[in-house]
């Protein structure tokens, strides 16, 4: 079941802490996007577990994510009319996680969703009982993932990961998947954790 931004949240339900967000974060090229696909089949038709559709100013049919694409000014409406749970910005992009997540929250749910490492904090601020899962893999294979898309040179590849930290910096419960190996492993490491999440 995915959480849609056009439904407004509940009112007089329990506290929001109730239930688990799960936020998946991960470098470009880890795999983030695929392994949250195979979770969110394996888990399909359990009520009480739901994968958050995201609302992005960008192209519906643009990216490995169901998404709900609005219009910048369509963004920012649904920004000031309080929309949003967490919302921010990155690589010209504009991102919204719905504030319907709490009602499942407040059923004691777990609600899954694509976040970002740069803003944890918010997610932390909007959700107290967070779980941070971060999709990593070895350099040399992110490297070979983002030169084979072909969008930028191996040199500039290089460049941008020697920048980046595969790690998550800040006190959250992380839980960290290697997507090194073979999709399966990782498809395995990361239903298990979901599952553990889900028998709390």
């Amino acid at each position: 079941m995915t959480v849609e931004a056009n439904r407004k949240p509940a009112k007089n339900l329990a506290s929001d802490t109730a239930g688990i967000m799960a936020v998946v974060v991960g470098p470009s090229g880890a795999g983030k996007d695929t392994l949250m696909n195979l979770a969110a089949r394996h888990l399909a038709g359990r009520p009480d577990v739901h994968f958050v559709r995201r609302i992005i100013t960008r192209e519906g049919d643009a990216g490995n994510e169901d998404h709900k694409s609005v219009s910048d000014a369509d963004f920012d409406a649904l920004q000031r009319a309080g929309a949003f749970a967490v919302s921010w910005e990155a690589h010209g992009l504009k991102y919204g996680i719905p504030a319907a997540v709490r009602d499942e929250l407040a059923l004691g749910h777990l609600v899954i969703a694509n976040g970002s490492r740069s803003v944890l904090d918010r997610f932390q601020t909007a959700f107290p009982r967070l779980k941070v899962i971060n999709i990593t893999a070895q350099r040399e294979v992110l490297a070979e993932r983002l030169m084979a898309r072909g969008r930028e040179s191996r040199e500039d590849v290089l460049k941008r990961l020697e920048r980046g930290s595969l790690t998550v910096n800040g006190s959250y419960d992380v839980a960290n998947i290697d997507n090194s190996g073979t999709l399966e492993e990782a498809e395995r490491a990361i239903i298990a954790e979901l599952e553990a999440l889900i028998a709390r």
